[in-house]
């Protein structure tokens, strides 16, 4: 497993490095999930009082899991309380990770979509500049669109703590979402039947 740490405006240690990956390694056998990678990020807390640390893991089934937690203390606790908590969603989906895994097969399909974020059409770039009301917000990413079933985006959705998610539906072939509602429920969107 490719694990990588790194520190935004602070220092890594080589020992904190080494407890990481060890931590992690560990973690791994210890559930005999396989995990194809791992990234791991300190940085100052907010106000520089203490530290964040954010881990996001990937799995060979194609999900990701992430965490966060924050210590006033030191780095290393702070990736503790990290680690703890993949620890307990690794625990709490083990059992539907392994039936994901045994029912797809090894066909980990996902789909390369582009994600664009453009000005409103009929304002110019100096409408713009000078309404501060409607900010300019222009952002290209790539992002892969899973092929699963609704449950397993569901379980996706909450491995990523996102708050939507976009996925194929492997039983209709057609593009659905699921997402987090301000009441703590989930919302699937799917289109109609052609």
């Amino acid at each position: 497993m490719d694990i990588r740490v790194s520190g935004q405006q602070i220092d890594v240690g080589s020992s904190l490095t080494a407890h990481v990956d060890s931590s992690l390694d560990a973690m791994v056998q210890k559930y005999g999930v396989r995990a194809t990678g791992a990234n791991v990020t300190l940085k100052p807390g907010p106000h520089d009082a203490g530290f964040v640390c954010d881990i996001l893991l990937q799995l060979t089934q194609g999900l990701v899991l992430k965490a966060s937690d924050r210590s006033m203390n030191a780095a290393q606790f702070a990736f503790d309380g990290a680690a703890q908590k993949i620890d307990k969603q690794i625990r709490r989906y083990k059992r539907r990770l392994e039936d994901h895994h045994r029912l797809n097969g090894v066909k980990d399909v996902a789909f390369d979509a582009e994600y664009r974020v453009l000005r409103a059409a009929g304002e110019d770039a100096e409408q713009a500049d000078e309404s501060a009301d409607n900010p300019l917000i222009v952002a290209e990413t790539r992002v892969d669109i899973p092929e699963a079933s609704v449950s397993d985006a569901v379980m996706m959705l909450d491995l990523r703590h996102t708050g939507a998610l976009m996925f194929r539906n492997s039983s209709t072939g057609a593009y659905n979402m699921v997402y987090r509602r301000e009441d703590g429920h989930i919302g699937w969107v799917e289109p109609p039947a052609a």
